[in-house]
């Protein structure tokens, strides 16, 4: 670092005590956060290095930075760049259950079916991608593995050095049992093969320096939710559900479930909130109103957002381009996007605990 007659590398510093993390309430300065600093006659240029590209108030730390700096006296010019490194989530005893070249492993469950939870982690994950994380999707929904549709992708993985190769979509790496049979081949396996090929797609694929792997899992409660808490060291779980009454009883089975193998719940998500018709701005419940709301009160689970019903995000789905990508404009996008940088949030927070 260099120092200006007149400005002061203290006083710089000192003055960026002032611009406080949200999240973990601590000012930038104390975080680490403040890198390469440089003044130069009046000029001061640094980085602040978050722990998440997707951090939803980067520019407003930006501007709270710059406003800081500027009221020094002598401060005639400010260059900040905005960086992230994203944290990584440890076990508490060793590295038992990390995979090598991940960071953070999110699991994507629900209770029952048809909630949408594939779409759900499909565009969570190319969300985060979007930001500049560096994401992957793994299609653990060994007897409905749709995730290969939704994002376009056909073939076979290769095998380099005994590691799969995973595919890349829309800035994902992804692997998938749907990528491994036949469109028309039925997965009939019990426990022991279920729990063989999950490990084999967390440890035998060469994941590239992951700061997020979503896990997509089958609906409810068995044998592929508990050979992935057992085999791997889980950051955290999100649960999606629907609005309606039977779909919060069960989200109620999957958090305890979670629970139970001491994952912690990183939040809900309430898919399918409401519709709003063509040319409209009235909302309608079409299947209840309140759910997500119900379970973040009754377990004291943060409800990270409601992402409504759209023809376009079913379009997106069906054409290997989801709406987050092809269509952020929207209303379901633009409520993924905003889910995905809380879900970072949340990630940060927890590794920082």
């Amino acid at each position: 670092m260099t120092a200006d007659a007149t400005v002061s590398e203290s006083q710089v510093l000192d003055a960026l005590r002032a611009v406080q993390d949200p999240d973990l309430n601590k000012d930038i300065v104390a975080l680490g956060f403040i890198k390469d600093l440089r003044i130069c006659a009046g000029s001061v240029a640094f980085s602040v290095e978050l722990t998440t590209p997707a951090c939803p108030v980067k520019e407003l730390m930006k501007a709270q930075a710059e406003k800081a700096v500027f009221a020094i006296a002598g401060v005639h010019e400010v260059k900040i760049e905005m960086t992230a490194q994203v944290t990584a989530s440890r076990p508490v005893l060793g590295d038992k259950g990390m995979i090598p070249g991940v960071k953070n492993v999110i699991a994507v469950s629900s209770g029952k079916g048809g909630v949408g939870k594939s779409t759900v982690a499909v565009n969570l994950a190319c969300a985060l991608a979007k930001t500049g994380a560096k994401v992957g999707i793994l299609d653990a929904d060994v007897y409905g593995p749709n995730v290969p549709l939704m994002l376009g992708v056909t073939g076979e993985p290769t095998v380099i050095d005994k590691k799969i190769v995973p595919f890349v979509a829309h800035g994902l790496q992804l692997i998938s049992m749907g990528l491994l049979v036949a469109e028309d081949q039925a997965v009939i396996w019990r426990g022991p093969m279920l729990h063989s090929a999950i490990r084999q797609f967390l440890f035998e694929v060469n994941w590239e320096d992951l700061d997020y792997l979503v896990v997509d899992l089958p609906p409810g409660t068995g044998d592929a939710q508990l050979s992935l808490s057992q085999s791997v060291h889980l950051m955290g779980a999100v649960i999606v559900t629907t609005p309606q009454a039977v779909s919060v009883l069960d989200v109620k089975k999957a958090i305890r479930m979670f629970q139970t193998v001491n994952v912690p719940i990183l939040g809900v998500i309430e898919n399918m909130s409401w519709f709003t018709p063509p040319g409209s701005t009235e909302r309608y419940y079409l299947f209840g109103e309140g759910g997500g709301k119900i379970i973040e009160e009754q377990f004291g689970v943060p409800l990270l957002g409601q992402i409504p019903l759209e023809v376009k995000v079913r379009e997106g789905g069906d054409d290997g381009a989801p709406i987050v990508m092809s269509s952020p404009e929207t209303e379901s996008a633009q409520a993924i996007t905003a889910l995905a940088g809380k879900l970072a949030q949340r990630v940060s927070v927890l590794n920082a605990e």
